[in-house]
This record gives C-alpha cells, structure tokens and sequence, in this order.
C-alpha cells in the first residue's frame, strides 16, 4: 500500500506521510485572525479563529463525506489497473511473441507497474505538500490517462512494460492523494477510522477485483479491449474530479489567501512559506526518501512490520498468478473463468472490512486499562485483532487452499480459503498500518512510507516465482509454504504484545512520539 506525505503532530514537514496523518492539528488549532511579524514586516496568516470555516476540520459532514467517497472510490477504481490484465496474458504473449514456458515473463507488464509505484511514492509525493492535494491529483490524473493509451495499442512488449511502470506511477500518487484527504478532513482518531477502514478496503480490493473486470472484458471483447475500456471509464470520471473534488490541505488554502494579499500590494506568508524558502525540493525529496530507510534498518518494529504487510499484498498478487494454474490443472478452467473465481477474495477482504470495526472497539477500550497513560488507548490494542487476522485468515485460508486443491473437491472449497485471506489481508494490514500511527505518531509518515514500499517489491517480484514453485513443489505444498511463512510473520508481532512498553522505550523515535502524545494529552485537560 501507498501513503502520502503528512504527520500527526505537524512536525514532521519531511516525512513521506500516512492515510490519517496529514493532520494540521497545530497549524488548524491557531487561533485570531491574520497577525504580522514587527522584525520582519511580514504578515503572517493564518486561519480565522478555531471556527474558520475554511478550515476543512470544520467543514459540514456532508462536504467531508462526499470528499472522502471521491477519493476512496479512486483509489479502488485506479488500483483496478495493476491486475486487470493479468487474465489475457496468453493473448498478449500470441501478440509479441512471449514465452512462458521457463519463466512467466507476461508477469513484467504488473512487475514493471508495481515498482513504479514504490519509486514515485518515495519520489514524486514531496509535490503535495507546496502544490496542495487538488492540482496535484488533477495533473496525475490526466498523465495516467495519457499512459492508458499506449497500453491499448502497444505494437511491442517493451511498450507495454515501459507504459505499465509510469502508469503504475501515477496510481500510487493518486491512491496516496486520496488517502491524503482523510487526514486532511477528519481530526480525530474516532472520526477517522472507518474512513481509513474503507480506504484500506478499496486499495485491497481494487487489486483483487482487477482479474475478475479483465477477465469479463476480455471473453466478451479481445485484450485491446481491456485498455480501450479504462481509458472510456477513467476518462468519464475526470469532469466529476475535477467539479466536487476541493483542496482540503490547510497549508495549501492559508497559501492561496496569501497569494491573495500579495496581489492587493500585502506583504503576506504563511509560516510554511517562511520556513520552507530557504529549501530546494531536491533537499526536501532527498530527506523524505532516506528517513524511510533508516528506520527501516534501526527500527525493529518497523522492520517486521514492513515484512508482515509486504508479504500479506504481496500475497494478493501471488494468487493472480497461481488461481489460474491451480483451477487450470483441477478443472481445466480456462483464465477467464479462473478470473472469475478471485472475486471470492473481494468477498473476504469486505468481510474483513467488518471485522476491522470490532477491532477499533478493542484499542479505545484500552485505554481504561493504559497505566502508562491513563485515559489514552494502549497502541499495541491495534494489534490484536491483526494477529488473529494473520493466523486464522491468511495463514489458516492459505492451508484451507493447500489442502482443498483436489479434483475431486468442489471449486468452492479452495474459493473458500481464498475468502478466507482476503479478510485476514485486510485485518492485517489495517492492524499494521494503525499501530504504526499510534506508536511513532510524528514520524508515522516516514514508518509508512518503507511499509508501501516493501508492499510495492513484493507486490513486484514475489508472483514472478509462482509457477516454478507451483510446478516444482506441486499445488498442495505451494500454498503450504506459503501458509507457514504467513503463520511465521503472525506470531513476530506477540513479541511486541508482551514488551511493547520496553520496545517504546528504547527507541529514540517512539519516545519521542510518546513525549508528544503526553503534551497533547496535558493539553487537552
């Protein structure tokens, strides 16, 4: 999963950002009206009181729904293009010439497109937070368009492979844009999670659903096809984007009514200007870039829990491949019809998506019994319901997959395991994706960011082995292994149950998050 720039503390104006946490809660909170700097005779503004109606914390539920729908239904229609040509990959390799016969190299069109959106996650992102969110998504938006063309009519398969990659960059800005506005709308923890449970859901379940559209175009049409209707869809929605979807990024509206005073002869900033004039994107996209990577290599938690998410969608794209290969040899299905079969995936992760709410129950219970601090849900409480989506969800769907693989057994019974981890993906990655927030809160966005990443390379590389080892270990013993890493990776996080509280402690940057979290707390009384 991708995330965009942000920071629950509005300190950290660097970091590669979550789906809650581009929070202005500092900035927002600022009351009075616009107020001038006497040394520098510079007029500093800022919002109109703590009711500013411009503010987008204040807007009218109505507005911050409707805002909230536009971006999660983007994010699910968008991350369609990632496996929705997944089931035609015998026409396109008739069309240029391809073998799958020793290695599945109709596999690079998705490859190329996942690395793509790890590097423009890291990369392009930085643009939001000076730009704003609406002309950067609007201006994303109109260069994937761009790129769905040569993807329809490719003449060769390096066209389609170099096309795929930015194409796959341009989804990951507009799924972390979208993300973007829930942090941006909704100003607590309470009011943000179901909207971050329905994004995490549709960036899931666009991936999942994107064989099962493909596979209904292309029985009915020819591959071409497949680009020709993206590109009709995509396009139809753009006007629709371009009317109801508003700036929410209160660092980009305060710009805007600066510009505004400069224009009448003021000498008008705001504080992020000033403290930003002195930056070059180069340094600015440098610092987003390597604080990722430095926690994830000093930072146990992070660690495990980039290999924990990362493996779980990359999980998702495995089954792209190997669905196929299984219900091909049980019952000569042919790729559309096995298309058709992950849709029970969907069916799972919307499950899961049910079960996220019981576990956002269970972490603000926690907090009365936090004596840590008293009164603030415990973060490891994010993790509860996460282990148990591992073990029984992925883990106990990947061996109901394993061992249900017989001709004899009716298709429904290995569909039933693939349910079976799409809830437990969800779950998971939920779970993950929360208690990264909580436990380093101003330093989330960077946590996140080498999350997406790890999610992206395996997304990328890990279903390039699935037919080799498909075929050497047989259908059964596959999805076992599969099964006992996933069980692996589920217990790592008890570790972190039982000495959360002394992991916190050791780590320079949770500390720091707690020490913040313990000033708002002060605060707030």
């Amino acid at each position: 999963m991708v995330f965009s720039r942000g920071d629950v503390s509005g300190h950290d104006d660097q970091a590669i950002g979550t789906y809650t946490l581009s929070s202005q809660r500092d900035m927002n909170i600022n009351s009075g009206t616009d107020h001038q700097d006497p040394n520098l005779n510079i007029q500093i503004v800022s919002w109109d009181g703590p009711r500013d109606p411009g503010n987008p914390y204040n807007w009218s539920l109505r507005e911050k729904w409707l805002l909230t729908a536009l971006a999660v239904f983007t994010t699910f229609i968008t991350m369609m293009n990632g496996t929705i040509i997944t089931v035609a990959h015998e026409a396109i390799n008739e069309r240029f010439n391809i073998s799958d016969a020793n290695f599945p190299h109709s596999y690079w069109p998705v490859t190329s497109w996942a690395v793509g959106g790890g590097c423009f996650s890291l990369l392009v992102l930085p643009l939001m937070e000076d730009f704003g969110v609406r002309w950067v998504f609007l201006g994303t938006y109109l260069i994937f368009l761009c790129f769905l063309v040569p993807q329809a009519v490719a003449q060769n398969f390096a066209t389609l492979i170099v096309t795929r990659f930015f194409a796959g960059g341009c989804v990951s800005i507009l799924a972390n844009t979208s993300a973007t506005v829930i942090g941006n709308v909704w100003d607590s923890e309470r009011s943000r999670n179901v909207p971050v449970s329905l994004y995490i859901v549709a960036y899931l379940a666009g991936s999942s659903i994107g064989p099962v559209i493909g596979a209904a175009i292309f029985q009915a049409l020819s591959w071409r096809w497949i680009g020709y209707v993206q590109l009709i869809w995509y396009g139809a929605f753009f006007p629709m984007y371009f009317f109801l979807f508003k700036e929410c990024r209160g660092i980009a509206i305060l710009g805007q009514r600066a510009k505004a005073l400069r224009r009448e002869g003021k000498n008008a900033y705001t504080q992020h200007e000033i403290d930003t004039q002195d930056q070059s994107m180069l340094s600015i996209v440098g610092h987003s870039a390597s604080r990722p990577l430095v926690l994830f290599f000093t930072e146990s938690v992070v660690f495990v829990s980039t290999l924990w998410s990362a493996f779980t969608v990359g999980t998702l794209y495995l089954f792209t491949q190997s669905v196929e290969q299984v219900f091909a040899d049980l019952y000569g299905w042919t790729p559309s019809q096995a298309g058709y079969v992950q849709s029970a995936i969907v069916v799972g992760e919307c499950i899961g998506w049910v079960l996220t709410l019981f576990s956002a129950k269970l972490y603000f219970d926690s907090a009365s019994r936090n004596t840590e601090m008293p009164g603030t849900p415990i973060p490891e409480a994010r993790l509860y319901l996460a282990i148990v989506g591992g073990v029984f969800g992925i883990s106990g769907g990947m061996f109901t997959y394993a061992w249900t693989s017989y001709p004899y057994l009716p298709w429904i019974a290995p569909a039933i395991g693939l349910a079976m981890v799409g809830a437990g993906s969800v779950i998971v990655v939920t779970g993950i994706s929360d208690y990264v927030v909580d436990a380093y809160s101003k330093y989330a966005g960077s946590a996140i960011g080498i999350i997406a990443t790890g999610e992206n390379t395996l997304a990328a590389f890990l279903p390039l082995a699935t037919m080799s080892m498909y075929s050497t270990l047989g259908l059964r013993w596959a999805s076992t292994l599969l099964a006992f890493i996933a069980l692996a990776l589920s217990f790592a996080p008890i570790l972190v149950l039982i000495w959360g509280k002394d992991i916190r402690a050791r780590s320079p940057f949770m500390k720091e998050a707690m020490v913040e979290k313990r000033r708002k707390s002060f605060d707030s009384v």
